[in-house]
């Protein structure tokens, strides 16, 4: 090897949530550069895409040694490692560099793509595709049957909210947008109106765009309330709904629901008075409604309560507080 130039060794890698062939700049000028291209994956994603482009790729694995061999002369080998890495060639090199007794390429990783903020969801729709085909549980699953667990988590990650514990909060954010992606993919099963993730991600952002015309069209909200108001006028539009009532379903908690309704009556300006009348019931409605005109979720300070009530009952028992 001619020790006074030792040449270069280029690895290549590319993000396996980027289309195949959308590769840098950089990476397309190393490669056309390249003396040699060496990839040990005959399945590698990117080889039809470099050979469409006139690269020639050999095929095959070589040692640490053999890299460094390819390299004499000055020359140039840019390496495309396998999907699953290549450790034994990196660890190699590594030694061999470590030793003193050869006289190294230099060795520059070169990042051909890189993953877009969202990527990592490319992961889990694939996932949730294999296990649906795989797993003997979650092949059988309808969206009534998960509909109790999205119930489940949404409460569990209020509770991590409330907690303030980061961790737990980053698991239950986890486990809402499963549920999310099981139902996308159950859907797409459907016979009469099939339905994928993409479509549940295109609604949600032609909705959001719409409901914001002060961040993407000529609309101006100066204060939260502006953009609240601009917010009701939209969905009035979409929804189309008769009654400030539509929409505010009555199968959620009592507290909340008395809550969403006077939210409705106070933002629609109406003035309808909740009912009066004996028992326990109309009595906690006026309290969620008052809550509601004060700015107090009435659910929030009542879990707030019970759990001030937890810990003195624990207390009475001679046991330590939950902490939580």
């Amino acid at each position: 090897m001619n020790a006074e130039n030792p040449g270069r060794v280029v690895l290549l890698t590319a993000s396996h949530r980027v289309a195949p062939g959308l590769l840098s700049w950089p990476a397309w000028q190393a490669l056309h550069a390249a003396d040699r291209v060496l990839c040990p994956d005959a399945d590698h994603l990117q080889l039809p895409y470099l050979r469409e482009a006139g690269v020639t790729v050999e095929l095959g694995r070589p040692s640490a040694a053999d890299l460094v061999e390819a390299c004499a002369g000055g020359r140039t080998v840019v390496y495309l490692p396998s999907g699953e890495g290549d450790g034994a060639l990196t660890d190699g090199l590594a030694r061999m560099a470590g030793s003193g007794r050869y006289a190294m390429p230099d060795l520059e990783l070169l990042p051909g793509s890189y993953d877009l903020p969202g990527a990592r969801l490319l992961d889990l729709v694939q996932v949730m595709d294999r296990i649906r085909r795989e797993c003997p549980w979650s092949s059988r699953q309808t969206h009534e049957g998960l509909a109790k667990y999205g119930i489940e988590e949404m409460y569990e990650l209020v509770e991590a909210i409330e907690d303030g514990d980061r961790e737990e909060l980053r698991e239950e954010l986890g486990d809402v947008l499963l549920q999310v992606v099981f139902h996308a993919r159950i859907a797409e099963e459907d016979d009469e109106a099939p339905f994928s993730v993409d479509d549940v991600a295109g609604t949600i952002v032609a909705k959001l765009i719409n409901r914001h015309p002060h961040v993407f069209g000529d609309a101006t909200a100066e204060t939260p309330e502006d953009v609240r108001a601009q917010w009701l006028r939209a969905k009035a539009v979409e929804k189309r709904r008769e009654s400030v009532t539509d929409g505010v379903p009555v199968g959620q908690p009592g507290l909340a629901l008395a809550a969403k309704l006077a939210s409705r009556v106070r933002t629609a300006g109406l003035d309808v008075p909740p009912p009066a009348g004996d028992g326990i019931g109309y009595e906690l409605l006026a309290l969620a409604v008052r809550a509601e005109a004060a700015g107090v979720d009435p659910e929030s300070a009542l879990r707030a309560a019970g759990r001030l009530y937890r810990d003195a009952i624990r207390a009475a028992e001679g046991l330590e507080e939950t902490g939580a």
